[in-house]
C-alpha cells in the first residue's frame, strides 16, 4: 500500500489548497458561507481558478484522465471530459477565469460533492454517511439514507407531496390515514395510500421496491403497479416491468449494512463512494470484474477497502482529498 501524507510532488501549494477544499466541500456538511468563501478563493487569480477548476474535473472524472493530470502538469485540462459545459485551459487564462470556474462549481458540483443550487434548498437533506427520519403530517415516515435531498409538502388536502431530487429513501404510509401520498422522482411519480416502499434516484436512473402494501409508479403515459417484494425501473429509455426483490436486502442499509451477491468490484467500490467523503476508483479493469460477496458494516468503509487489497492482493494508493486509486 502507498500512502501520501502530502499530495505528490507535481502539485503546487494552489493545487493542495484546491484539492484541501473539494475535500471540504464533498464532506456534504460545508456551510453556505464556506462554498461561498472557496468561491472567493477561486476568484483571487488565474491560478486559484485554474486550481478549483482542475481539482473539480478530476472528482468529476477521475480515472485514466484524472491520473493522467497527476502525472502531467501542465497540459490542457482533463482532456477527453464529457461535452457538458467545461472550462478550457484557453478560458482558464483569459479574463473571464474566476466568473466562469464559479459558474461552472455552482451549477455542476463535481459527482455531487457538494450541493447543487437545487439540493442546497431542499427541505431535507443528508451528508455523506448520514441517515435520517423525519415525520410528515398525517403519520407518513420518510427515512433518509446518505447523500439524499427532499423537498416535502403536506397540507389539508386528501394529498401529500415529497419530492426525492437525489439519493435514497424510505417511505412509509400510515395505515388509518385516507390521505394519498404522491411521490416525485425525476421525471416520474408514485402514488400510494397505504404502502411501505423503498425509492433509489441517482442520474443513470430510478429504482422503485414496493416492501408492503400497494403502490403505482408513472412515468409519462406508463404506468405499472407494485406490490410487497416487487421492483421497477425506470430510464431515460422508459419504465420497466415489474421483477421480483428481496426487501432485506434493499432496505440492509437502514441496519446499517451492505449486501453484496457475485457484485462486481467496480460496482461495489461506487456503492462505498455513496457512504465516504472522497473517491475511490478501480484503475484496473480486470480487477473491477472480480466478484465479491459479503455483508458489510457500513461505519467501516474503509476498512472494507483494506480487506479488498488483502484478498484481491490490490494496492491502493492514498491522494489528496480522499482519494483512493486501486489498482
Amino acid at each position: 500500500m502507498t500512502y501520501f501524507e502530502d499530495p505528490p510532488e507535481e502539485l503546487t501549494p494552489i493545487e493542495k489548497e484546491a484539492l484541501v477544499r473539494v475535500q471540504m466541500l464533498g464532506s456534504g456538511r460545508a456551510s453556505r458561507q464556506e462554498i461561498e468563501d472557496t468561491k472567493l478563493w477561486g476568484r483571487q487569480s488565474s491560478a486559484h481558478a485554474e486550481a478549483l477548476a482542475r481539482a473539480s474535473l478530476l472528482w468529476d472524472q477521475l480515472g485514466p484522465a484524472g491520473h493522467n493530470f497527476l502525472k502531467r502538469r501542465g497540459e490542457a485540462v482533463l482532456p477527453g471530459l464529457r461535452s457538458e459545459p467545461r472550462l478550457s485551459r484557453r478560458v482558464i487564462l483569459g479574463g473571464a477565469v474566476a466568473a466562469s470556474a464559479a459558474a461552472y462549481l455552482a451549477v455542476w458540483p463535481p459527482l455531487a460533492l457538494w450541493p447543487s443550487l437545487r439540493d442546497a434548498v431542499a427541505d431535507y437533506r443528508t451528508a455523506a454517511g448520514e441517515q435520517r427520519r423525519i415525520t410528515i403530517d398525517n403519520g407518513i415516515t420518510v427515512t433518509l439514507n446518505t447523500g439524499t435531498s427532499v423537498n416535502a409538502r403536506s397540507d389539508d388536502s386528501d394529498l401529500d407531496r415529497i419530492e426525492i431530487l437525489t439519493g435514497e429513501a424510505v417511505i412509509a404510509t400510515q395505515t388509518a390515514s385516507r390521505k394519498h401520498v404522491r411521490v416525485i422522482v425525476g421525471d416520474g411519480e408514485i402514488s400510494a395510500q397505504q404502502a411501505h416502499f423503498n425509492v433509489r434516484h441517482e442520474p443513470r436512473g430510478t429504482c422503485v421496491t414496493c416492501l408492503e402494501g400497494e403502490l403505482r409508479v408513472e412515468r409519462h403515459a406508463s404506468s405499472v403497479m407494485l406490490r410487497g417484494g416487487q421492483q421497477v425501473d425506470y430510464v431515460a429509455l422508459g419504465l420497466g416491468m415489474p421483477v421480483s426483490a428481496d426487501p432485506v436486502e434493499v432496505t440492509a442499509w437502514q441496519q446499517g449494512l451492505l449486501i453484496f451477491h457475485d457484485t462486481p468490484l467496480d460496482r461495489v467500490v461506487g456503492e462505498i463512494n455513496r457512504y465516504r467523503s472522497g473517491r475511490v476508483v478501480v484503475t484496473n479493469a480486470e480487477l473491477g470484474r472480480r466478484l465479491v460477496n459479503g455483508r458489510f458494516r457500513i461505519d467501516n468503509v474503509d476498512g472494507i477497502l483494506a480487506m479488498f487489497q488483502q484478498i484481491f492482493a490490490a494496492k491502493a494508493t492514498h491522494l489528496p482529498g480522499g482519494i483512493v486509486l486501486l489498482s
